[in-house]
């Protein structure tokens, strides 16, 4: 068994006499015997404390002296008891008292100088618990502001986590966003200009249809004022024969009754093709109005088709919003031009004094929307559409200033 086993051992057996109630003098006295009949180590103060871990300083030096004492006890007891002769007992007593002596001496110097080094074993073991202490309270003061740090980063990392996950998520609900409104931009992109052949395609056809009109215009026009001059020509060249014979009738009606009847008779007959002659020119002349006013709503209808362009039902609607709530600047009312005046609508009533009936003048440099109570105005733009969403928009802004 090794001495570190040995150590062990009695350890355990002060352990169990220390749980059966012996005290700090007995668990003392069995350390010095282990160590002093068994170990062959004479007895010292920090032995004996390392194997109790019990006792004070002052305390263990008086255990150890008394194991010293009953070992002397016993040593005069059996040195008595022997059947030796008195003179050697007397020299063996004065050599025991002489080896007292000197181990006592002995003892006393080994007790002093255990003493001084348990004392600066003490005192240096303090100093160490003490720079100890120092050192683990800054230890532990650098702990805590190495977790606060530590905390703290961890804290940040967590709302950094945070903060790159919502960036991401708010990233990837941006694309996904992005996507449809670009896919839907040219969808309604596609939709828009398949709308626009559409149109083109319809306004050609238009205009060879009004073109195809005019020119039937033309030839009904020249027909009917042929038929028309031809009429009247007729009418005078019968007219004026009817009108010599009428006078010279009329100038022989004193001489002659009966051809005064003659000629009220041819009189009456003159009147009626004459009437019937008039009846065909008015008919006529109603149906040359007829066909100008089918020519003019023709001609009204391509100049509204012209000035709604290519615009469809939806994107007029969005462009009209836009007006109404002020999103277009001077760069898309400049880059639309007269393009969109169709879409403009002059109110009915000035916004700002409401009895006004605002109306809408063509000056050189473009149009101006001016109410006539107020004096409220657009200002010369550059379009109606300009005009009207200037005039509106400038009303609301007046009313919410005087409400502020």
């Amino acid at each position: 068994m090794t001495l570190d086993e040995q150590r062990e051992a009695i350890r355990n057996e002060l352990e169990s006499l220390r749980n059966t109630g012996a005290h700090r003098r007995e668990l003392s006295l069995h350390a010095c015997k282990r160590l002093f009949f068994d170990l062959g180590i004479r007895p010292s103060a920090a032995a004996v404390r390392e194997l109790t871990q019990t006792g004070s300083a002052s305390d263990i030096p008086k255990d150890i002296d008394h194991f010293w004492e009953r070992i002397r006890d016993a040593s005069r007891v059996r040195i008595g008891a022997g059947a030796i002769p008195r003179g050697l007992e007397e020299k063996a007593g004065e050599l025991l008292g002489a080896l007292f002596e000197h181990a006592l001496t002995e003892a006393k110097l080994t007790l002093e100088d255990e003493r001084k080094q348990l004392v600066d074993a003490l005192a240096q073991a303090q100093s160490t618990e003490r720079e100890a202490q120092i050192r683990q309270q800054l230890a532990n003061e650098a702990v805590q502001r190495s977790e606060a740090r530590a905390q703290e980063a961890l804290e940040r990392a967590q709302m950094l986590e945070a903060q790159v996950s919502a960036s991401m998520a708010k990233r990837t609900s941006s694309e996904d966003a992005l996507q449809a409104t670009v896919v839907r931009l040219e969808t309604e992109r596609a939709r828009l200009e398949q709308q626009l052949e559409t149109e083109r395609a319809a306004n050609a056809a238009l205009r060879e249809r009004i073109d195809s009109l005019h020119q039937e215009l033309r030839q009904s026009t020249e027909h009917y004022a042929t038929q028309i001059k031809d009429a009247i020509s007729e009418a005078e060249r019968r007219v004026k024969p009817m009108l010599v014979e009428l006078d010279s009738l009329r100038t022989m009606a004193a001489t002659y009754q009966a051809g005064i009847r003659d000629a009220s008779r041819k009189e009456f007959d003159f009147i009626q093709q004459l009437s019937a002659a008039k009846g065909r020119g008015d008919r006529l002349e109603a149906q040359v109005r007829e066909q100008s006013d089918e020519i003019d709503a023709l001609t009204r209808e391509l100049a509204a088709s012209q000035e709604r362009g290519a615009f469809s039902p939806e994107l007029a609607a969005l462009l009209r919003g836009w007006a109404e709530t002020g999103r277009l600047d001077d760069a898309d009312f400049a880059a639309l031009g007269t393009t969109a005046d169709a879409l403009a609508q002059i109110p009915a009533h000035c916004p700002k004094c409401v009895d006004g009936e605002p109306e809408l003048a063509r000056a050189d440099d473009g149009f101006e929307l001016l109410c006539p109570e107020c004096d409220h105005s657009s200002g010369i733009k550059r379009s109606r559409l300009e005009a009207v969403t200037r005039f509106m928009l400038a009303a609301r802004i007046d009313d919410s200033n005087i409400n502020a």
